[in-house]
């Protein structure tokens, strides 16, 4: 048993060291030095404050004329907090806090350019804009020309209930020359003050990924934090096709080139205090007398994979499942499947916690049966101690030959634990990295899964049901050294604390995990006592 005790405790803190990584950032941050780029400085004059509203039925948002960039969007179909009637504000515009979705034509001709004093103002015809219900499109083109009559129209493209926004210039050349351009998308955002401004933070067991990311022909998906941009240590990655984002739990805002050639991605440190991440597209020529059209996709919404999937390549690969991603997916499928049929995710993860007892049941019968033969194997491993106790080295080799001897595994009983973890740490990532979780009622006074019991019932139910196992195990009942009593004790304790912050989903699983686990405790031990 001495191996087993060992084994126990060494488990433990294994475990112990697994929950606590998974109070930290879901995933390693990139900290790789990339090369430095001309990167665009751009920022909208203030002294002009023009604005339109466009809006779509999920989506609201606010244009500063001069520039043409979305300065604020609400999502309509998200609250900010639970049972509030505010919406979920996305991007936004304060004298504290910038987060905003930039986009315009620069180079050598164009009106976005460094070398211009201010970036172009645009005009409309009114100020409002809404998608109707028979509408299958909204297009709201806003126009600027320039002194020397080149016409730029800036179309924004909103369908229903889509969060995809197509951003459309088509640039019109009455001069005598090739005009040469670029079209640029960026995102920019405050770095240091985010957690005033950030509803998800307020809970260290939920903290998830904040920060830029881009994806390339090399990279699928490739996280790029604060850090490394306030450092300089920016970004220059030339690319077809890819795109570029700004990322925090559940939402993210990208821009997805739709041009042919070469796009540059950049990252830049804009102020002291403001990040951005973007693109640049390859030249554009507009010759004499002709029109040229270029376009780009903006995601400004939730991290819904399979509408992500739709709109970019590689896009849905935001909803980052940490490095457990290859179980929290088809976890999150199945969740979802059976959610479809029941209609409440907090009954899908009961379900579902059923199906992976079943799965994992002939695991937890070869445990319950290894712990009985050890613990009818004690009297001769106690003749063995008590024979050779002043030969430790000989003890372990008898203790080995009598295991062989008997066809038993001493750590064959702990295989499941290794088992379990992995899927309980893939639960945890879906949960918190699944926007379709956010603010899921379950039953009584659990009003959304993905954050922590208020009252926390569930975590102390949990750790009871753990020390019932404990006590009813037979390697809770077999330990004689006191110190490994009370470590044993002492461990659905610790356990429950662990539990108070983490979703109630999660813990949810857990506890019909541990009653699952109890019923099967209770017949493997009742079959093999009658054999």
């Amino acid at each position: 048993m001495e191996v087993q005790r060992n084994f126990f405790i060494f488990s433990f803190l294994f475990i112990s060291f697994l929950l606590f990584q998974a109070w930290q950032s879901q995933s390693l941050l990139n900290n790789k030095t990339s090369k430095n780029t001309r990167t665009l400085h751009l920022v909208n004059n203030e002294q002009h404050k023009d604005q339109i509203i466009i809006k779509n039925d999920v989506i609201s948002m606010i244009v500063n004329m001069r520039g043409g960039d979305i300065e604020e969007a609400d999502l309509l179909a998200y609250k900010e907090k639970l049972h509030s009637s505010k919406s979920l504000k996305l991007l936004q515009t304060s004298p504290n806090f910038i987060y905003q979705a930039q986009s315009g034509l620069v180079g050598k001709d164009g009106p976005d350019s460094s070398k211009k004093r201010n970036r172009p103002l645009y005009f409309s015809d009114k100020k409002f804009f809404e998608l109707k219900a028979d509408q299958k499109e909204l297009r709201v083109p806003i126009k600027s020309i320039s002194q020397n009559g080149i016409t730029y129209t800036k179309t924004f493209i909103l369908k229903p209930k889509k969060y995809d926004i197509e951003i459309e210039y088509d640039i019109y050349n009455p001069t005598k020359k090739v005009l040469k351009l670029n079209m640029f998308g960026q995102i920019k955002q405050t770095m240091h003050t985010l957690k005033k401004h950030d509803i998800y933070s307020g809970n260290f067991a939920l903290q998830t990924f904040r920060g830029a990311a881009y994806s390339s022909l090399d990279k699928k998906y490739e996280k790029y934090n604060f850090d490394n941009i306030a450092d300089d240590k920016n970004l220059h990655v030339m690319t077809e096709n890819g795109w570029v984002a700004m990322l925090q739990q559940y939402f993210a805002v990208a821009w997805i080139p739709c041009n042919t050639g070469v796009n540059t991605i950049y990252t830049s440190n804009l102020t002291h205090d403001v990040a951005a991440i973007g693109y640049k597209s390859s030249p554009i020529q507009v010759f004499p007398n002709k029109h040229t059209i270029t376009k780009a996709k903006l995601w400004v919404g939730p991290e819904i994979q399979e509408e992500m999937r739709l709109v970019a390549p590689n896009l849905d690969l935001t909803v980052d499942y940490g490095w457990l991603w290859f179980l929290s997916q088809p976890l999150f499928k199945l969740l979802t499947i059976l959610h479809k049929f029941i209609g409440n995710w907090g009954v899908s993860i009961v379900l579902i916690t059923f199906i992976m007892k079943a799965i994992t049941y002939p695991l937890t019968k070869s445990q319950y049966i290894a712990m009985i033969k050890m613990r009818r194997l004690q009297p001769k491993i106690e003749e063995i101690k008590e024979q050779f106790k002043r030969d430790k080295k000989r003890i372990s080799q008898e203790m080995m030959n009598l295991y062989k001897r008997e066809k038993i595994n001493p750590l064959g009983g702990f295989l499941p634990i290794f088992i379990q973890m992995p899927i309980f740490l893939s639960l945890y990532y879906m949960l918190v990295g699944s926007v379709e979780l956010r603010h899921a009622p379950f039953i009584f006074w659990i009003h959304d899964l993905s954050s922590q019991d208020p009252y926390y019932v569930l975590p102390i139910i949990m750790g009871l049901t753990m020390f019932f196992i404990q006590k009813t195990s037979s390697t809770g009942n077999n330990i004689a050294d006191p110190i490994q009593q009370k470590i044993m004790n002492f461990v659905p304790v610790v356990f429950t604390v662990f539990f108070l912050w983490f979703p109630s989903g999660l813990v949810l699983y857990y506890i019909v995990s541990n009653l699952v686990t109890i019923i099967q405790q209770k017949f493997i031990f009742s079959t093999c006592n009658k054999d």
